[in-house]
């Protein structure tokens, strides 16, 4: 079945630094129109949309994060040349030869520039490169640079959408491929006139790539009884890689979470979505990832007493990068299998 392409690259393509998520936010609020009950936003940004359920006496709740890695500018120096600091985790090699648009009064087309290597001295070739190595180059002089943009705007990596044989490959596919993932799943509830078993909160977060902050926010007002971590997940499934190391592969499914850094996803809920998944003939792999966390362990924790958390985990390759690769069956395996679960929380064996 085909995927939204379309969607995907705007959410994929619109601009959202930490704490930067307003044209991001514009987007989501205007697609999930008419697909709620109730939508609002709180004082962080998080856009939380209620389907109500079956039943009000449990609630469940997915969230899936709007922000994506970006630099904030720290610095503009006599020739014009930017300075920036990293709003999130950065692998510096990922920035070489990179496109960048800074959003200041206007947006302004910027490139990744370094030192060259003809010019590098012996010991310095061998040497990884570090984030305070690089700077952006506008093509201006000082004095247009500031006309158009000041220190504190954010920046953004430039990468426009491609379809790859079944794949998708753009930038922050970490993890706008999870919020486009979000919004189906409340289109297809709508289409099908299916409620979910408990009413449901879909929660389109702010500043998890600097800790899981909007997540924390939004779980402590709704309080679920039921969470659903909606994230990428490595797929270290290219050459070199060792069975051991994969985490999951492209093309086997939807990941279920079973444990990363932040979290070790609740059995019951872990057995549920396996059943789901086998009921529903949704092709799902598991996943277990060694470092790196998810909203997940925020609606797990952030509610008095806890939630019985898991996670969908939707499999990428190239992550961090501006060349983030997923495949479009994995996607609709991750939609089916999240609509499923919000569907059938009260067929759950939930008992310790």
């Amino acid at each position: 079945m085909p995927i939204d392409t379309s969607l995907l690259s705007r959410i994929c393509e619109a601009p959202g630094a930490p704490g930067f998520e307003k044209e991001i936010r514009k987007l989501v609020l205007k697609e999930i129109e008419g697909l709620a009950d109730e939508i609002r936003t709180d004082n962080m940004g998080n856009v939380i949309a209620l389907k109500k359920g079956k039943s009000s006496k449990k609630k469940s709740m997915a969230a899936a994060h709007m922000d994506e890695i970006g630099f904030i500018v720290t610095h503009i120096d006599d020739k014009g040349f930017i300075r920036f600091n990293p709003i999130g985790g950065f692998d510096p090699k990922t920035l070489t030869s990179q496109r960048v648009i800074v959003h200041g009064k206007k947006d302004v087309l910027g490139v990744m520039g370094s030192k060259p290597i003809h010019i590098m001295e012996p010991d310095e070739r061998g040497k990884a490169m570090k984030i305070s190595d690089y700077f952006i180059d506008t093509g201006m002089s000082k004095k247009e640079v500031e006309k158009k943009i000041s220190v504190g705007d954010p920046i953004t990596r430039y990468s426009e959408l491609k379809e790859m044989g079944d794949c998708v490959n753009v930038k922050s596919l970490d993890n706008r491929v999870s919020v486009f993932v979000l919004i189906e799943t409340l289109r297809k509830l709508k289409k099908s006139g299916k409620k979910p078993a408990f009413d449901f909160y879909a929660a389109f977060t702010v500043q998890e790539e600097v800790g899981l902050r909007g997540a924390n926010v939004a779980a402590l007002e709704v309080k679920p009884d039921f969470g659903f971590g909606l994230d990428t997940t490595i797929a270290y499934d290219v050459p070199g890689s060792k069975p051991e190391e994969r985490c999951t592969a492209l093309g086997e499914g939807a990941g279920i979470k079973l444990m990363d850094s932040s979290v070790i996803c609740d059995y019951r809920m872990v057995s549920f979505m396996k059943d789901v998944a086998k009921r529903n003939k949704i092709k799902w792999q598991p996943e277990i990832l060694r470092a790196g966390g998810t909203d997940t362990a925020s609606l797990q924790r952030m509610v008095p007493g806890g939630s019985v958390a898991g996670a969908v985990s939707i499999p990428t390759r190239h992550i961090h990068q501006t060349i983030e690769t997923a495949n479009k069956e994995d996607i609709n395996a991750c939609i089916d299998l999240l609509t499923a679960c919000v569907c059938e929380l009260d067929q759950g064996d939930w008992k310790l």
